[in-house]
């Protein structure tokens, strides 16, 4: 049913399906895309893959069964970029919360999450670590690139904001990404963590834009954080690496493409 105002005039009788009256639509234009990076953008490398190579680099060749098996124990630990911690012991819990804030505390929540598996691996911990912060230890998503560029294409900006406690750009720059973003507000250089509007309202000003011409994009209910701070939000499901997201939707929202 349509509103009619007051001082309209009463309609005219309808001759035939043309005249049928619709309501005007108008929505703001997209000036700027906001991706969180884990499971929006790239995902974490195979857990028993994970393994592997940590394990290679601390001089050990593992075999395929072991290696699943600690990969399983780990994960159950916590691992970063996975899930969370099945516990986390009281003597990492002042590092755990502040895991995304600080790159020491980052580093040590979960190291000391790996150390409580007992792989008989000297370094083990550190190596596990160390994975996740080179490009290798991570699968781009197989949309990501294509999505990227046509964003640039249409002149869309492109910030990505994300709860993580070391910087992420060396990984964009391996993987040829890096001319595609605009900017980056990461939680331990902004000092805010998703859900806080703050983080969101951040990666907004560093793009200059309003954040009511802002998308975000995210796969977590902390993404959805955006809301708060006047951006529209976009929450896609969940994927294993190297699965495509659903970031394709991303450009029919953006670009009405």
């Amino acid at each position: 049913m349509h509103d009619v105002p007051d001082h309209a005039e009463p309609p005219h009788a309808s001759s035939g399906a043309d005249d049928t009256v619709r309501p005007s639509t108008s929505r703001r234009p997209v000036e700027a895309v906001l991706f969180d990076f884990h499971g929006t953008l790239a995902q974490v490398e195979e857990p028993r893959e994970w393994v592997l190579a940590a394990a290679a680099a601390c001089g050990v060749e593992l075999d395929r069964v072991k290696a699943t098996s600690l990969a399983d124990r780990l994960l159950t630990a916590g691992r970063a970029g996975g899930p969370p911690p099945a516990r986390v012991p009281p003597r990492l819990a002042e590092l755990w919360a502040d895991r995304d804030l600080y790159e020491h505390a980052h580093r040590g929540a979960y190291t000391g999450l790996a150390e409580t598996v007992d792989a008989g691996i000297d370094g083990f911990a550190e190596a596990l670590y160390e994975r996740v912060r080179v490009p290798e230890g991570w699968v781009p998503c197989p949309d990501t690139e294509a999505v990227l560029k046509e964003l640039r294409r249409a002149g869309v900006k492109v910030g990505v904001v994300s709860n993580i406690g070391f910087d992420i750009r060396p990984l964009f720059a391996a993987w040829g990404l890096d001319g595609l973003v605009d900017a980056y507000a990461l939680s331990y250089e902004v000092g805010r963590c998703k859900p806080d509007p703050g983080i969101f309202l951040r990666a907004c000003g560093m793009l200059g834009v309003d954040p009511e011409r802002a998308l975000m994009v995210g796969d977590t209910p902390a993404d959805a954080g955006a809301v708060a701070a006047g951006c529209a939000v976009l929450v896609l499901p969940a994927a294993d690496a190297g699965r495509a997201t659903g970031l394709g939707a991303v450009l029919d929202l953006a670009l009405g493409s």
